[in-house]
């Protein structure tokens, strides 16, 4: 017997799924990451709904419950994060962003002209709130002790340039200036991987853009011994006839992942009525191909060669396009869940999509979804990708549908966080 009333994927307990309405802002959490390709910080991008007064109010507001509640917190894990924010909530609401000390503002050059704010980051930075400069692609020369900016630059700790905007000697030579002044530089807007070999070398504290979820363009693509075991996994797992007792045969071997999987579905996070002790066990509860969503899940989490936000993105794309497809058959939300996994395949194995998908037998609605962009679940991965990229205007992107997606996202990204926070643990 392998059916179930459980939801496609465990959810998580009361007092978690509470916590997850209070944050149904339109943001997205854009990772900087360092040298080594961890995390530095994000940069929560929040979406404007409309334009004049009454949209910057309701939009303040909400940063402002955000961050009372906790809301903001927990959507970036506790860590460094920067932010913009309207001109009225950094003179009127400086308590609350001095009290949050991860939590940094984000400043624009031009408001080096207006005397109140600068008073006001002055009393910020005072109080150890950080700042960042977003330069994009200003002369240097406004840098110069006395120019028009030193203000601001006095009182920044981090500034960020725009990397694709620029040549590469000047990006060089601006990023040492700024270094030399004993700032953290960010590189910015660096959406693609030439731009990126550009930077990685360069005096850079971190690396922000697109680039991260962009494939590669390799020639001759080559798996590796660890990548064509995944694969072969993920395939073995995709056989229909594979049962409660199949699935454990198939990851028996594999005692950190089986540790990994079985500690994360038990955790406190997603309350379960019992303890499950077995892969079959798991299988027999959730549904067979619940459990497979769930094994390739930890399984591709398991990457240790890849950037660690890289696979969260992945997981958030799962978790988010299962998340759109209710309404549509179980089948078929299983597979949504599966689409979002592997639409970044290409990127985390870096190889073209139909090589990778090659080795996958997947149902043709997937493979129709990643490479051909068409099919049930083209649309929600769209949608996805709009959102992901701050694109608001798409036709999918009314009112209530983008209240819908805020809350999806802020879902996912919890969901990720926690199972990731298990796919990086070792058995003992």
């Amino acid at each position: 017997m392998t059916t179930s009333t459980a939801p496609a994927i465990p959810t998580p307990s009361n007092d978690v799924a509470n916590s997850l309405s209070d944050m149904l802002l339109p943001v997205v959490r854009s990772p900087m990451l360092d040298r080594d390709e961890e995390l530095f910080a994000y940069e929560l991008v929040f979406y404007r709904q409309g334009a004049g007064t009454d949209a910057d109010t309701t939009l303040s507001g909400g940063i402002v419950s955000g961050i009372t509640d906790g809301a903001i917190t927990r959507l970036v894990r506790g860590n460094r994060a920067f932010m913009r924010v309207s001109r009225s909530l950094l003179l009127e609401q400086t308590d609350i962003l001095a009290h949050t000390p991860r939590l940094g503002v984000i400043i624009d050059p031009f408001q080096v002209r207006d005397a109140a704010l600068v008073q006001r980051l002055q009393q910020l930075t005072l109080r150890n709130c950080p700042l960042m400069l977003d330069l994009g692609d200003v002369d240097p020369a406004a840098c110069e002790p006395h120019g028009p900016l030193e203000p601001l630059l006095r009182l920044a700790r981090y500034v960020r340039i725009d990397a694709k905007a620029l040549d590469a000697d000047t990006l060089t030579a601006r990023a040492t200036q700024l270094y030399e002044r004993g700032l953290g530089v960010i590189a910015g807007n660096v959406d693609d991987h030439l731009t990126y070999g550009r930077c990685k070398n360069l005096s850079f504290q971190a690396i922000q853009g697109r680039y991260l979820l962009v494939p590669q363009q390799i020639e001759v693509p080559v798996l590796t011994p660890n990548r064509l075991s995944l694969l072969r996994l993920m395939g073995a797992l995709q056989e229909s006839h594979a049962g409660p007792v199949e699935l454990g045969e198939i990851i028996r071997d594999d005692a950190v992942l089986s540790y990994k999987l079985l500690g994360c579905v038990n955790s406190a996070y997603f309350a379960l009525p019992r303890q499950l002790k077995s892969i079959q066990q798991a299988a027999i509860f959730f549904g067979l191909a619940r459990m497979r969503n769930w094994i390739n899940t930890m399984a591709l989490s398991s990457m240790d060669d890849r950037p660690p936000e890289l696979l969260r993105a992945a997981l958030i794309r799962a978790h988010m396009c299962e998340k759109l497809a209710h309404g549509m058959p179980t089948e078929q939300q299983d597979m949504a869940f599966m689409a979002g996994l592997l639409s970044l395949l290409d990127t985390l194995l870096c190889a073209p999509m139909e090589f990778v998908l090659s080795h996958l037998p997947l149902a043709p609605e997937i493979r129709e979804a990643l490479v051909e962009e068409r099919g049930p679940f083209a649309p929600l991965l769209e949608q996805i990708y709009a959102w992901e990229a701050g694109d608001l205007r798409t036709n999918h992107m009314q009112p209530q549908n983008i209240r819908k997606m805020a809350g999806a996202y802020f879902s996912a990204t919890q969901w990720a966080d926690q199972v990731y926070s298990f796919a990086e643990q070792r058995a003992n």
